[in-house]
């Protein structure tokens, strides 16, 4: 089975969760570095015109699909994923390692007093979490140099293992690649609305509506203003670049 698989420019690695844990809580014990991307239809879609987007998905040590499109799509191509891995699951999924493992954890992102609920709702489940800070950075924190060399210092004082940031993609991952080499921690990884969901803010779709590929229309009804234009504007571009991707498979076949 390959080891990764492409999906429009973006390379995904083939992985199940246990394994996705297994490197992290590998990478924090030989006290290595590692970036981690849950790449979804939209980021898909971002990097076909973004260079400096898919720079960072080639930089990224970890790609994992988060979305049942890119699963769907590899199924067509005959070189299957083996899982959905949505940064929403493996976000809980990673605290529940660090309390485990003892590992330390750091909350960046979402509205003030968000990521701080969304702390207290884990640590119901993970009493012996180690959050060693939260912030919740203010509008267009990236453009502000001061302000980034202010949140930099203060990761770096609390020595996270794992730095959670929440601020909505491409603007997470841009963060990241720009300040990875600053940030004294193990592993990077951006996780988008989990802050919410976890803290209860934001309702997540059910089961069934994430099983079937249809979070995003359960996204869609609770902040329809907001995702109009992504969900039916430039999204729906990742079918094209599906059938673009199966015609050229296609012609390599039969040459």
């Amino acid at each position: 089975m390959l080891d990764k698989i492409k999906i429009g420019k973006v390379f995904i690695d083939n992985v199940t969760s246990q394994e996705c844990l297994n490197r992290i809580s590998d990478t924090i014990v030989k006290n290595e570095k590692m970036f981690i991307i849950p790449s979804n239809v939209d980021q898909i879609v971002n990097v076909e015109n973004d260079h400096e987007f898919q720079k960072i998905f080639d930089f990224a040590d970890l790609v994992v699909a988060d979305g049942m499109p890119l699963i769907w799509l590899s199924r067509i191509l005959r070189t299957p994923l083996k899982e959905r891995i949505a940064g929403s699951d493996l976000f809980p999924v990673m605290c529940g390692l660090a309390n485990e493992k003892s590992f330390k954890v750091f909350f960046m992102g979402a509205r003030e007093g968000v990521a701080a609920r969304a702390a207290m709702n884990l640590k119901k489940r993970y009493p012996n979490l180690q959050l060693v800070g939260i912030y919740s950075p203010p509008m267009n924190f990236e453009h502000d140099a001061e302000e980034n060399l202010r949140i930099v210092d203060m990761i770096n004082k609390s020595k996270p293992h794992i730095l959670f940031v929440g601020v909505g993609s491409p603007k997470q991952e841009k963060w990241f690649y720009k300040n990875f080499d600053k940030l004294d921690i193990n592993v990077a990884i951006g996780v988008g609305a989990s802050f919410d969901f976890v803290a209860g803010s934001v309702k997540r779709a059910p089961l069934i509506f994430q099983k079937n590929g249809m979070e995003w229309f359960w996204r869609f009804l609770q902040e329809p203003k907001r995702l109009f234009k992504r969900y039916f504007i430039r999204d729906p571009r990742f079918f094209w670049i599906g059938i673009k991707q199966i015609y050229n498979q296609k012609k390599e076949v039969l040459k």
